[in-house]
């Protein structure tokens, strides 16, 4: 009976930390050979937001606006080094919105 008992602890113990991996596991977007946490894109589009640039200076700009600001975040960096640097974060940004946290994207991994 003593076994039974600790084998019990044993199987909710693990259950306990499957589901603690499984929420810290991060969602990713794979686009055009990029890999980027979804949380990131969601960063972007509140760095837009946040940061207003004038229509002279966004015409001016040979970069995605986003590509300036010094939050943006690490793993969205090497999409500025690009020619399809504003396509690519407008797709993202795209992709993001389609309920990536359930997979209902093709580009989306690691959700639940």
């Amino acid at each position: 009976m003593g076994g039974r008992t600790v084998s019990g602890l044993l199987s909710g113990a693990a259950v306990l930390l499957l589901v603690l991996l499984q929420s810290t596991e991060s969602v990713y977007i794979q686009y055009q050979g990029f890999q980027v946490q979804l949380e990131s894109v969601k960063k972007l589009s509140d760095l837009e937001r946040q940061w207003a640039f004038s229509p002279r200076v966004q015409a001016q700009s040979t970069l995605p606006i986003p590509c300036y600001h010094l939050a943006l975040p690490l793993d969205l960096q090497p999409i500025c080094n690009s020619r399809e640097a504003a396509s690519i974060f407008k797709s993202l940004k795209t992709i993001a919105e389609d309920n990536c946290e359930l997979c209902e994207n093709v580009a989306c991994t690691g959700c639940i």
